[in-house]
């Protein structure tokens, strides 16, 4: 007797122990967040992000071992409308520097400074302890700024620096997830019902999805003490959790649902979901997970972190899919069609074939070529924009000018553009060239200060480490981040630093800060991503083959999946580098798309395609190998799969859009861009594009394996799960007293013999060989029982009504 497969094997365990299955499960959650909880977060340091000579600069200043204090910057201006007082300006100054010396939480307060233009005074504030946890300390000294602004009229006074700047970003990022997790939620119970019509089979994917992401969390603290963790990961863990985790219990749930509707009794028909669905979301979630590991080829550590997080989240989703699910779903029994919605119900239980997909899919499957060339020329057409494409690190000027501590920042940089956009220079050298060093900056100061690329508002200041090996000082450019200007303040302080260095043996100099990590960080994705995209293509495709067993499937996936990547990377161009979408999504263009999406982009939507690539050629397979010609094959195919996968593009564009809402602009792309791409997966490529290739491909779909398959009923090989199935004729003695029998209640009288010509093909039929050991039963006496798999066709009775109609315990 052939071994079942594992995924039925663990199916039927936890159908038949579901209060096991299910306890099993709830520890494992609770475990991963309590192990998380007690290990902490590592987070990622800088040091460890950097790349290239930013990354030099950033491992240089971790050497010298400077300490870190918290700094508030308070700019003091004249009040909308109001003329700038400096008499009553310095009165506020002292007034503040007062009223912060007495707080706890400050260490020193200097002088104030005016500003170049004579319309500012900026007072700085040191604070005490670390930066690490400064938005949790800095209230105090908002709420003196504030206070002392109410003291006197006609001014302005503002609070940016290290706890200021972070409590207000988060405050206000926190708010739009909050905000997300309140629409996300509803929206999937939302589109769940009107797929299921039934409240519970609606809830148990999100339940399910939500244990997934708080597993995954837990498991990827743990892992963030190998590999350190960067702080979008818990994000991205719940914008992947969700997605697969509802769309793996989707396939699951509906597959158990069209089995146990055909009469399939509850326990086998988990096993058959088990063995068709379960093993489609295994293959899914591989799929998904070695595009993942993809990231890891990019040679940087947010990269390593994201594929880390994205990696846990899909494994749990897949563990939790193939234990946890059967087990609820033998729990529930007929209860997860409960309570049901009454018109959405109907609409979900409706008998018959689809009369809107045959319309749909009636030009790809008539006019084959024209469809796949009109199609794919749309796609490419979409794509056009991608050959434009500018990358650039996201930064303050990427910021909603909504955000009251952004409108802050603008101001501070406008009368003190030193406290802008800085590049940071940093020097490594003997401790006895420590003299040279500074002699050697100070002729590099002396250069800036002749140059406009540069700001000159305040005299840059060196700081030396306590060693004398380090130096380091920062040099401020009056050009915005993703100005041409900053670049090219860049280029020239990176021209002029090693000329300065030429005359100190021993010296290692680097120029860094946020506009040279941008730089460097965009040119090391350019350099890594044909490695990466290589990686993802090649091992995509070695899985498909040993899926499917033929290149032509595998080759066609490969090639339908850049193409809709393609188009997507048109449409986030095509938003986001123009500024006619600005108004529709609220952000404010920069004229490039984030440097890292991309390449991030590109495996999540690689790894997610294949999801219902795979779930919808499996079925067109099943199909053609079940005797059905390619053309009835992809029909049936896709028609079936249609609801599943339209359901799961509608969860995962809804889920996904949400995101384009949010106010930082790397999570606006990166939702447009996932959403864009699910829809013109779903919609074009599964509608038009591949179903068009096949058609047109015909039996060289299965190249290089059984071309024979989908040439008709005399090739018919018929799955497993149809053949165990298979209607056993009632006349059989063997069964009379089977127990558990059910009549055939509704079973239409024999009318007579049909001839074979006439008669049509059973989609799962063996050619008759005879009588087949029934491998799963055994009679009264037990010896093998046998049934036959073939019976000649004037004996075969008429399946529609056998096949709702069987006994249980032949199951």
């Amino acid at each position: 007797m052939r071994k079942k497969p594992a995924t039925v094997r663990i199916a039927r365990w936890s159908a038949t122990h579901p209060w096991s299955a299910i306890g099993l499960w709830v520890v494992f959650v609770a475990l991963c967040l309590f192990l998380g909880g007690a290990a902490g977060t590592n987070k990622i340091s800088d040091e460890e992000s950097g790349v290239g000579e930013s990354g030099r600069a950033g491992r240089i200043t971790a050497a010298g071992d400077f300490p870190e204090k918290p700094e508030e910057n308070v700019l003091i201006t004249a009040a909308d409308g109001r003329t700038f007082d400096a008499g009553v300006a310095r009165e506020a100054a002292a007034d503040l520097s007062r009223r912060m010396k007495a707080l706890p939480e400050v260490e020193s307060v200097a002088t104030a400074v005016p500003s170049p233009d004579g319309k500012a005074l900026l007072v700085a504030v040191t604070m005490k302890g670390d930066t690490e946890n400064a938005d949790q300390r800095v209230q105090p000294l908002l709420d003196v700024s504030e206070a002392t602004e109410k003291a006197h009229e006609g001014l302005r006074i503002d609070e940016v620096g290290t706890g200021s700047t972070a409590k207000g970003l988060g405050e206000t990022l926190g708010e739009d997830f909050v905000k997300a997790e309140l629409i996300s939620l509803p929206l999937t119970l939302l589109i769940l019902l009107v797929v299921f019509g039934a409240v519970i089979a609606a809830g148990v994917p999100v339940v399910l999805a939500l244990s997934c992401v708080a597993a995954a969390i837990g498991l990827s603290t743990l892992a963030s003490h190998v590999l350190p963790e960067t702080s979008a990961v818990s994000n991205i863990i719940l914008l992947m959790g969700m997605a697969v985790g509802v769309d793996y219990s989707l396939f699951y749930l509906k597959r158990e649902r069209e089995e146990r509707q055909k009469g399939v009794p509850h326990i086998d028909a988990i096993e058959i979901a088990a063995k068709t669905s379960g093993h489609t979301v295994v293959v899914s979630g591989t799929t998904v997970i070695v595009s993942m590991a993809g990231l890891y080829l990019a040679d940087e550590a947010t990269f390593a972190s994201l594929a880390t997080g994205s990696i846990i989240v899909v494994a749990v989703a897949v563990l939790a899919s193939l234990t946890v699910l059967p087990a609820l779903l033998a729990k529930l029994g007929r209860w997860v069609d409960r309570p049901r919605v009454p018109l959405l119900w109907r609409l979900t239980m409706r008998s018959g074939d689809s009369k809107l997909w045959p319309v749909l899919l009636r030009p790809a499957l008539v006019r084959p070529v024209l469809t796949l060339v009109v199609s794919v020329g749309a796609l490419l057409l979409l794509a056009l924009p991608a050959l434009d494409m500018k990358l650039k690190q996201p930064g303050s000027d990427d910021l909603s000018r909504d955000i009251p501590v952004v409108q802050a920042m603008d101001r501070l940089t406008g009368a003190f553009p030193s406290k802008g956009t800085v590049h940071q220079v940093a020097v490594r050298a003997p401790a006895d060239r420590a003299a040279d060093v500074e002699a050697a900056l100070g002729g590099l100061l002396e250069r800036t200060a002749q140059d406009d690329l540069f700001a000159h508002d305040q005299k840059p200041t060196v700081r030396v480490s306590e060693d004398k090996r380090v130096h380091t000082v920062q040099v401020g450019t009056p050009h915005s981040p993703k100005s041409d200007g900053a670049r090219d303040s860049l280029e020239l302080l990176r021209d002029w630093v090693p000329q300065a260095m030429e005359g100190v043996p021993g010296a290692e100099s680097a120029v860094g800060g946020k506009v040279a990590q941008g730089v460097d960080f965009t040119g090391h994705l350019e350099d890594r991503m044909p490695w990466v995209v290589g990686f993802v293509l090649l091992l995509t495709f070695v899985t498909m083959v040993l899926i499917f067993r033929s290149l032509a499937v595998a080759l066609s996936a490969i090639l339908l999946n850049l193409l809709s990547a393609a188009a997507s990377f048109g449409v986030l161009v095509a938003v986001f580098q123009h500024t006619w979408a600005e108004g529709l999504l609220d952000f404010h263009s920069s004229g490039a798309v984030v440097s890292w999406l991309p390449l991030f982009l590109f495996v999540v939507l690689f790894g997610l395609s294949m999801d219902y690539h795979v779930f919808v050629v499996s079925r067109i397979r099943e199909a053609a190998q079940n005797g059905a010609s390619v053309k009835d094959a992809v029909r049936e195919g896709i028609t079936r799969s249609a609801g599943v996968v339209t359901s799961a593009a509608i969860v995962m564009v809804g889920v996904f859009s949400i995101f384009g809402t949010l106010s930082m602009v790397e999570f606006k792309q990166l939702g447009v861009g996932l959403a864009a791409a699910i829809l013109l997966d779903a919609v074009v490529i599964r509608v038009f594009v591949l179903p068009a290739l096949m058609t047109a491909l015909g039996k060289w779909n299965w190249w290089p394996g059984d071309r024979s398959a989908g040439r008709g009923g005399q090739h018919a090989t018929g799955s497993d799960d149809t053949r165990r199935l298979r209607t056993v004729p009632a006349a059989q003695p063997h069964y009379a007293g089977a127990q558990h029998q059910q009549p055939y209640a509704d079973q239409q009288p024999y009318a007579g013999p049909q001839s074979y010509a006439d008669q049509q093909p059973y989609a799962d039929q063996q050619p008759y060989s005879g009588r087949q050991p029934y491998a799963d039963r055994q009679d009264h006496s037990g010896q093998q029982g046998f049934a036959p798999f073939g019976t000649p066709p004037q004996q075969q009775p008429h399946r529609p009504q056998h096949r709702d109609h069987r006994p249980d315990s032949w199951q």
